[in-house]
């Protein structure tokens, strides 16, 4: 009889996908899950008639998924912010629709429809503590972030790893300019972040223990402090909604998307280089650095070309997702 070997669901292309309740006892359907959904193109046809099946989301209910559990969200009077002319996605904007309706948030779901399972999260109130290798540690809320920096929109390309990308404004400031506010310690090399953890509020988070949570995330500090590094608290001219990371996240247009860490809750100053999220996860498919780079092939997803949320449009894969004249002297050869 022939075996068969399960990947984890993150080695997994989208269309391989089982539903959480059979992959979180998964070791019971080891040995038939690849033969079932496995390397055939009928796996592919099958989740696409399973998702035929589900009566499909307004764009009402899609862009206003979960508002109706949550207070506002403070800062509105400051969006839409000033468009900053230096940043320009060189193809035809995303629509908010598609960028809301196909999102990843491991937290949530496995899945690709995040805005149907974020209705207990509450990013209201909200706080993000800075802290580690610095002088001036501190804690900022959602007002404090809204009086201390000066926001604007930024055009950026944005490219995940699985090779979906999309052309989204927007809106936040450096984080350059919140690590000059807690000043970093000669000693300081790495800038670690860390996502929020309360399971009650996140389905994924309570049903799978096996993930490393909490999500966390890395740079170095020379990337943290270049120019593209945002930390992003709106998107279309609006406050992130809960899928995009609601109320801040970070946004690193040259790295694939798996870096811009959601929902922030703490950034740390460390000596040492911080363990991260998907790293820890498959280090061999999940570099620490994980620049766009077309030449350097992930295990699922061959990585020389990538795809339009929307239009489906496909594009060559440009080093550093075409950043590279901002980014390109952090990487020498």
């Amino acid at each position: 009889m022939m075996q068969y070997h399960i990947r984890r669901p993150w080695q997994l292309h989208e269309s391989r996908h089982t539903p959480e309740s059979v992959w979180n006892n998964r070791r019971q359907h080891r040995r038939e899950f690849l033969q079932s959904v496995g390397r055939s193109a009928a796996a592919a046809g099958l989740a696409g008639s399973l998702i035929g099946c589900r009566e499909p989301a307004t764009e009402e209910e899609i862009l206003s998924a979960g508002s109706e559990t949550t207070a506002p969200l403070p800062g509105a009077e400051h969006f839409p912010a000033p468009r900053n002319p230096m940043f320009e996605y060189g193809r035809e904007e995303t629509s908010r629709r598609d960028a809301a309706e196909y999102s990843n948030f491991y937290e949530f779901t496995t899945s690709k429809e995040v805005w149907r399972y974020i209705g207990d999260f509450q990013p209201v109130p909200w706080a993000v503590t800075v802290d580690g290798l610095c002088r001036n540690p501190q804690t900022f809320d959602l007002d404090d972030l809204y009086r201390n920096f000066t926001l604007e929109e930024r055009d950026y390309r944005f490219r995940c790893v699985e090779t979906w990308a999309m052309c989204v404004p927007w809106t936040g400031f450096t984080l350059r300019e919140l690590l000059q506010k807690v000043d970093p310690l000669p000693d300081a090399n790495y800038v670690a972040f860390e996502t929020f953890d309360r399971p009650e509020e996140a389905p994924t988070r309570r049903k799978s223990t096996e993930f490393p949570w909490p999500y966390r995330e890395g740079l170095s500090l020379e990337e943290a402090r270049n120019e593209l590094t945002l930390l992003a608290t709106g998107v279309f001219g609006q406050p992130l909604p809960k899928q995009h990371g609601a109320p801040v996240r970070l946004v690193l247009p040259w790295k694939y998307g798996f870096k811009s860490i959601k929902s922030i809750v703490r950034i740390t100053l460390t000596k040492e280089r911080p363990p991260t999220f998907w790293n820890e996860a498959w280090p061999d498919a999940y570099g620490f650095i994980a620049n766009v780079e077309p030449d350097i092939p992930h295990p699922s997803w061959p990585q020389t070309s990538e795809w339009m949320l929307g239009t489906r449009e496909r594009h060559e894969t440009v080093r550093f997702n075409g950043y590279g004249e901002f980014v390109g002297h952090l990487y020498p050869a």
